[in-house]
């Protein structure tokens, strides 16, 4: 019986010290894990792209009195590294959506809405009456595009990794570039005595 005991205590005891906490963090909190992209740099850049753009005076005249319809091209990785700019372009998208300055259209969901269509239309299942016709969707006027791009210098003791981020809006009737900024992110990593 005490063997049967003790073994359950150890049992427990092991089970204890292998368990693992979860707990909740900042997502506003500045991320120094490595000099890698991450959540800090995505949030940064993000920010400044969309204060930059409902702010300049390039852009009051068309948003003057007018909500421009925009399409957004997905942000080009051009660094070195894996970098979810799917996520990037999310979230520029959003915040100008929600500045109430601009409208988009979702490219990356025209294969749904085809579908969708084509059930109300051609199925026979929808009140024809009810159903949205083909052809009335509206076109962008504007697209919003960008490259992240970086350069990396190491030695034997430091990493440094200088991020740059540039976007452009191009009017797509004329051709011509109405907006375009940039901003620069810079990180670096000392190797310690010890190691990294």
């Amino acid at each position: 019986m005490k063997k049967l005991v003790l073994a359950a205590s150890v049992l427990a005891f092991t089970l204890t010290g292998c368990s693992t906490q979860v707990s909740y963090g900042d997502p506003q909190e500045v991320e120094t894990v490595d000099v890698a992209f991450g959540s800090s740099d995505l949030q940064k850049i993000a920010g400044e792209m969309t204060d930059s753009m409902i702010s300049s005076p390039l852009l009051a005249e068309i948003t003057a009195n007018n909500r421009p319809i925009v399409f957004v091209e997905r942000i080009k990785n051009k660094t070195t590294e894996h970098i979810d700019t799917e996520s990037v372009t999310d979230s520029i998208s959003t915040k100008l959506l929600q500045s109430g300055k601009f409208r988009f259209v979702d490219m990356s969901r025209v294969n749904e809405v085809r579908e969708q269509l084509d059930f109300q239309n051609e199925v026979g299942l929808v009140d024809p009456s009810k159903a949205i016709a083909f052809g009335q969707q509206v076109g962008a006027e504007y697209m919003l595009y960008g490259n992240l791009a970086s350069i990396v210098k190491t030695n034997k003791k430091t990493k440094d990794v200088y991020y740059k981020m540039t976007m452009r809006l191009m009017d797509l009737k004329t051709g011509l570039v109405e907006w375009a900024d940039e901003t620069e992110i810079r990180k670096a990593e000392t190797k310690s005595t010890f190691g990294w």
